[in-house]
């Protein structure tokens, strides 16, 4: 079994920042690449951003120049420092990774979600 937890979430007044965590732990193994996504209420999850183990990052337009992807390959953790945060950033963030086994297979992990509240 693989977990994955996140932290990190909160209120913040528009304009200012936060730090999400995701840490993986449990039967970890071969992580290809780590992100986030977001859901809002009443919308669909979608991408905020990724980073794989060779470090290429990709962002959503929307986020771009304001949030930054980061991991610590050594601890399966990856970060997401978020700024200039707006009320349209409010959403459920869920940390994702996925696995390949040697194989060849991928798995797709996801976790709980943290609620991040941005108020005008």
């Amino acid at each position: 079994q693989v977990q994955l937890v996140e932290s990190g979430g909160g209120l913040v007044q528009a304009g200012g920042s936060l730090r999400l965590s995701c840490a993986a732990s449990g039967s970890v193994f071969n992580i290809n690449a780590m992100g986030w996504y977001r859901q809002a209420l009443g919308k669909q999850r979608e991408l905020v951003a990724t980073i794989t183990s060779g470090g290429s990052t990709n962002y959503a337009d929307s986020v771009l120049g304001r949030f930054t992807i980061s991991r610590d390959t050594a601890k399966n953790t990856v970060y997401l420092q978020m700024n200039s945060l707006k009320p349209e950033d409010r959403a459920v963030y869920y940390c994702n990774a996925v696995m390949k086994s040697i194989a060849g297979d991928e798995y797709d992990y996801w976790g709980r979600g943290t609620q991040v509240t941005v108020s005008s």
